[in-house]
């Protein structure tokens, strides 16, 4: 008989590829999830996954299983949710996935309010530079920079902010300040990988200054602003975070600003959480006490 701990454990598989990781999501070793999707093949009569040295790999039996399994997941949430708002009650786990900066210059050093505020809240902070799926539950939140595609999601903008080029102090004293835009293509300049950009609105420079000269580049925002810190070069960086650096300065302020959103979205089945009510009440506190350095 079909139970619904063992489709939830068949849908973590599915997300994770491989046995090890579901079984790390959902608390259980790698024999006991490989005995359970066992059991729920035999109880389908279908095999619904290849076992390799590399993974698993899904049958056209997961395929057709997964739209089921994810509505199952869709009302145990649901109506965890409506059970949970009756309750005061903020305790649990709450995973925030955003970018880098946004996650290391906005949340983390404000998060001691949440704390204190919820002793019983755990928030985990994923920040990566690719676009986090809800839909496949990697979060129960996420801060984008974009609207995301339809879906049973829920997504408002947060805030607006700022992107400005910057040079260390110790680069403007031995090569100057470019006066205007076009003294820009004298000097070099810090950007992104743009293949491991998650968000093509990562990538500001080319918009202010097509075709300048690259001298380094990092998937990551808080090295290119260490590196242009260190004197490496021009960098396009967030004034959230740089107009803190006393080693930096801002270049052509009045004249070369972009202006980037961040949205928060979250899957409509969990918006009611106490826990999930309580996270986004602190991000949206933090907002407001960020919004002159944004």
């Amino acid at each position: 008989m079909l139970n619904s701990a063992d489709l939830q454990l068949f849908l973590a598989i599915l997300r994770e590829g491989n046995m090890v990781a579901a079984g790390r999501r959902a608390g259980i070793d790698h024999s006991t999830v490989a005995r359970r999707l066992t059991a729920l093949e035999q109880a389908l009569d279908a095999r619904l996954f290849e076992r390799s040295p590399r993974g698993v790999t899904p049958t056209p039996a997961a395929f057709a299983l997964q739209p089921h399994a994810e509505r199952i997941e869709s009302e145990l949430l649901a109506a965890s949710a409506s059970v949970a708002a009756r309750d005061s009650a903020v305790e649990g786990v709450v995973r925030l996935a955003t970018t880098e900066m946004f996650g290391t210059y906005l949340v983390a050093p404000h998060v001691e309010r949440l704390h204190l505020r919820h002793p019983a809240l755990t928030l985990e902070l994923a920040t990566e530079s690719r676009s986090t799926s809800l839909s496949k539950r990697e979060a129960d939140i996420a801060v984008m920079l974009t609207m995301p595609p339809r879906g049973r999601l829920i997504a408002r903008k947060l805030t607006d902010y700022r992107l400005g080029l910057y040079a260390s102090r110790d680069y403007v004293a031995q090569h100057g300040a470019p006066v205007d835009r076009g003294d820009l293509h004298r000097h070099r300049f810090i950007s992104y990988i743009e293949e491991l950009a998650g968000f093509p609105e990562m990538i500001a420079l080319d918009q202010i200054l097509p075709g300048a000269a690259i001298a380094f580049r990092s998937s990551s925002g808080a090295a290119q602003q260490a590196a242009v810190a260190a004197g490496m070069g021009i960098g396009m960086l967030h004034v959230f975070a740089a107009g803190q650096d006393d080693r930096l300065v801002q270049l052509l302020p009045q004249d070369v600003e972009v202006w980037r959103s961040y949205w928060i979205v979250m899957h409509a089945d969990i918006q009611r959480l106490p826990r999930v009510r309580a996270t986004v009440d602190f991000l949206d506190e933090m907002m407001g006490m960020m919004r002159g350095r944004l």
